[in-house]
């Protein structure tokens, strides 16, 4: 795993930042749908209305979420994140349903919209925005392992290519004359808003279940282990889990019976040292054990 770099920007500055471009392509999305009419950018400026609430209660678990550690919250309160995501989650799904139900009532009785061009012109406005949006939230998101910020650039990365395909449909709108492609179109957004607010609610789960981190993270933490304890003998029952901005490991170090209390604490702080340099803030919790522990199945570390 590379070695994680922050940004300048912090969280709350793209949280605001966030409202902001949601706000804006809001406004577009909504006049598209006034000058045509159209059941599909109906329903796409109603997903987008979803992501302005979204950053709203992005900015309320970023808040909650940089709070220090108290006699309540003793190991932080970085879940409330995840809480947030699961959330914007619940929001996708509600939006998904709404938008189903009003494509099945347009597709009863469809029409043909009106300045079709004009609206794929405000339209795709709004998507080339979300787009450039989208990738900062991600890159963000990954590099300050924030799941509200990835959560949101998912989030908006699926409105590009809802928009996307609107776009694409709906140019066929005036070549063809077809109404019934305006509300199909409209039950496609409805789906793939659900694939992705499924997807959302099942990360942010597993982040609230303290699930345990990817194979290639709990691969690197061993050898951080490995490379960093010399003066040890091994390292087993190893647990680690991550929860927003931090990490949380824990395992037995098995060091020489004879080995000074002073000694072994040495080992310690190397290996902690070791291990925020590559998996950033960490609460690490190492249990020191004579060489008669020694259990031959965990982390050799080479003498």
């Amino acid at each position: 795993m590379p070695e994680i770099r922050t940004p300048d920007i912090s969280k709350t500055a793209l949280a605001w930042t966030s409202l902001g471009v949601s706000i804006a392509a809001l406004g577009l999305k909504y006049a598209a749908w006034r000058v045509t009419g159209s059941i599909a950018l109906y329903s796409d400026a109603v997903e987008t209305i979803i992501n302005v609430v979204a950053a709203l209660t992005g900015l309320w678990a970023l808040h909650i979420a940089s709070l220090p550690a108290d006699e309540n919250h003793t190991y932080g309160h970085y879940k409330a994140e995840y809480l947030s995501a699961v959330a914007e989650g619940v929001l996708v799904l509600v939006t998904a349903f709404v938008i189903g139900r009003e494509a099945w009532i347009d597709w009863q009785h469809p029409s043909l919209p009106d300045a079709p061009l004009l609206g794929i012109a405000l339209n795709g406005s709004a998507g080339v925005l979300n787009l450039a949006w989208a990738l900062v939230l991600l890159r963000a998101g990954r590099a300050k392992r924030s799941p509200t910020l990835i959560a949101a650039g998912q989030h908006v990365m699926s409105d590009v290519w809802t928009t996307v395909g609107l776009v694409g449909g709906f140019i066929l709108i005036p070549l063809t004359g077809w109404p019934w492609i305006d509300p199909l179109l409209a039950g496609l957004i409805a789906l793939n808003v659900l694939r992705v607010g499924w997807g959302m609610m099942r990360e942010s789960i597993a982040g609230l279940m303290d699930e345990a981190p990817a194979a290639e993270t709990l691969e690197t933490i061993r050898q951080v282990i490995a490379a960093s304890g010399h003066g040890a003998i091994e390292a087993h029952d190893l647990r680690a889990r991550i929860v927003g901005a931090m990490a949380f490991v824990e395992f037995h170090l098995v060091v020489p019976g004879g080995m000074s209390v002073d000694a072994a604490h040495d080992i310690c702080d190397r290996i902690e040292a070791a291990l925020r340099a590559r998996v950033g803030e960490a609460l690490i919790h190492i249990h020191v054990e004579p060489e008669r522990k020694a259990k031959h199945c965990g982390i050799a570390i080479p003498r």
